[in-house]
């Protein structure tokens, strides 16, 4: 608020002089106006955070004689996913050279009873571990510093050998969230393991049907 201070004399002989003006600013409501800006950018900044995903892809080597590390068959669990959120799993390796091991493909769905029931039956090991070792820094039983529950965790993911492999494999048709579901479910279910890979012409022919779906898990 502006306030406006006149002041008037009379000069010798009766003349008036000329009026001045002197201006009084009240800071008071800019202050409250700053506390409030301030308050609103560090709230807005707070919620603004941009959130990550980690994604694990497989190197790309162009010398031929570098060999691929091999997966074994019994942890590797493939998940496939395609159009009209459609997401189907099966085991082992689909080896084109032998069409008569074709493992079975089999539908389910990105619900709590559907793909994530699977990865926590391969999983549920690490799973009970961790959520073990989570329950007992919420209860106070155990105190450390984020940075220590994080690296524990990493090496309780570590330590089973015969946790699932899994790898994510998406066809043209599928859409970005189905593939931003997927990797949520990894993190709720924590697999430590598990890598986006592009699809096999052997797995879009058994999203085709040449090798039957079995119904989804119940």
């Amino acid at each position: 608020m502006a306030e406006i201070i006149q002041a008037e004399g009379k000069q010798k002989g009766g003349k008036k002089k000329a009026k001045k003006f002197s201006t009084h600013i009240d800071m008071t409501p800019m202050v409250d106006l700053m506390c409030l800006l301030i308050t609103f950018f560090m709230l807005t900044t707070a919620f603004s955070k941009p959130k990550a995903m980690d994604i694990t892809m497989p190197e790309k080597k162009d010398d031929p004689n570098i060999k691929q590390p091999e997966i074994s068959a019994n942890r590797t669990l493939n998940v496939l996913i395609s159009g009209n959120n459609q997401i189907y799993y099966y085991f082992g390796v689909a080896d084109p050279k032998k069409p008569s091991e074709i493992p079975q493909l089999i539908k389910t769905d990105y619900s709590k009873d559907g793909i994530r029931k699977v990865l926590l039956q391969r999983n549920k090991i690490v799973f009970k571990a961790v959520s073990a070792l989570r329950e007992k820094v919420l209860k106070g039983e155990l105190v450390m510093a984020d940075s220590t529950l994080t690296r524990q965790i990493k090496d309780l993911k570590k330590s089973d050998k015969n946790a699932p492999i899994v790898l994510i494999k998406a066809d043209e048709k599928a859409k970005y969230k189905n593939l931003v579901d997927i990797i949520d479910e990894m993190a709720i279910t924590t697999i430590a393991n598990y890598a986006v890979v592009d699809i096999t012409p052997t797995e879009l022919q058994m999203l085709g049907g040449s090798a039957p779906a079995a119904p989804a898990t119940k």
